[in-house]
């Protein structure tokens, strides 16, 4: 888990509503709370990240979702670490991802299947884990905001 204390208070969580419109205003509410914190719009970190949350919601939507229950969507700058944490719950706890070490590569006449590759190639890491509190499951991706990664340099407004 991630040090609280080390966010320096940019955090931004929410629930959605379980449907595509639901996603839609998580990730738009996440690029304009990642332009409040100086990672701005029309950047490639920028729509790297947004992507990121853009495939983890609509996968809560389309895999995680439990009739009349929301997703929760958790964004976190790590000023330290340089890192901004993506991580998107849902209460389906029997359908899970796959652990990043062992995604299938879809094939050419597959229709679905390449959100969380995407999610492999634009965050630094990602995972899932069982919710210890409850029923469902946390789906999370971090971006290195710093060095070699997709996502390159940033300066968090303080």
């Amino acid at each position: 888990m991630i040090d609280p204390d080390a966010s320096l208070g940019r955090a931004f969580e929410m629930r959605f509503t379980s449907t595509p419109r639901g996603a839609r205003l998580a990730r738009r509410l996440a690029a304009h709370r990642l332009d409040a914190w100086g990672v701005p719009y029309d950047t490639d970190r920028h729509d790297a990240i947004v992507l990121v949350v853009a495939e983890l919601t609509v996968n809560a939507v389309r895999h995680g979702q439990v009739p009349g229950r929301d997703f929760h969507l958790r964004l976190q700058a790590i000023a330290r670490a340089r890192t901004v944490r993506v991580e998107v719950t849902d209460t389906r706890a029997e359908r899970v991802p796959p652990r990043p070490d062992a995604l299938p590569v879809p094939g050419a006449e597959d229709t679905g299947g390449r959100g969380l590759l995407l999610v492999a190639g634009l965050a630094s890491r990602w995972g899932w884990y069982l919710r210890p509190e409850g029923p469902g499951k946390t789906v999370w991706a971090e971006c290195v905001l710093t060095g070699t990664t997709t996502c390159t340099s940033a300066t968090f407004v303080t």
